[in-house]
């Protein structure tokens, strides 16, 4: 939330976040977040993020806990922020992008492996994909200048956009690059990852 303080007042802490949205990078975000904001007394997060996306549930899970602290909240996209790292980014405040990011959207779905499908669970699915796809819909309609078809829409053509793009909807409200000044606080949240 923007406290509306002089920008003098704001005591700035960087987080940079490379990962795929999971259980434990929701964790890590939360918790690092937290502890800065109300251990370490930062009133300005600054995140530079680049997702490939990830667990809709974890990602709404981010959003809503980074809304709620009491912390103006700006967000930078540095690479890619792909799928629900979209409902994640829009959490800002304020929204960047560097001149060759992208973001990607497209539909929610489901990985199967060896289940059987009946009625009632493809109902419950289909209601499960649906429910998602309003609640990502809501939080792109309520903070960019997108109409609920054109979001809805975004989820159909499952493409890629250019920071002007980003621009042009108010996904981001200027195309720039990073600059960290020169002593800031800077945490990079680093993440095991899976073995492939």
């Amino acid at each position: 939330m923007d406290l509306g303080l002089p920008e003098a007042d704001y005591k700035t802490a960087y987080i940079t976040v490379s990962a795929e949205i999971d259980v434990t990078t929701t964790e890590q975000i939360i918790a690092t977040s937290s502890a800065l904001v109300t251990q370490q007394h930062f009133n300005h997060l600054y995140f530079l993020i680049s997702t490939p996306g990830g667990s809709v549930m974890n990602g709404i899970n981010v959003y809503n806990v980074l809304r709620g602290l009491p912390a103006k909240l700006t967000f930078h996209n540095v690479g890619n922020v792909d799928s629900i790292g979209n409902a994640i980014f829009l959490a800002g405040d304020q929204r960047y992008a560097c001149p060759h990011s992208t973001f990607m959207f497209h539909g929610i779905g489901f990985d199967i492996q060896k289940s059987r499908i009946e009625q009632k669970n493809a109902k419950e699915m289909l209601d499960g994909i649906l429910a998602d796809q309003k609640r990502i819909v809501s939080i792109m309609v309520e903070h960019t200048n997108l109409s609920v078809a054109e979001a809805a829409n975004l989820f159909k053509e499952a493409r890629t956009k250019d920071a002007t793009y980003a621009a042009s909807k108010r996904i981001i409200f200027d195309v720039r690059d990073v600059n960290i000044p020169t002593g800031a606080a800077v945490f990079s949240l680093v993440f095991q990852r899976k073995a492939v």
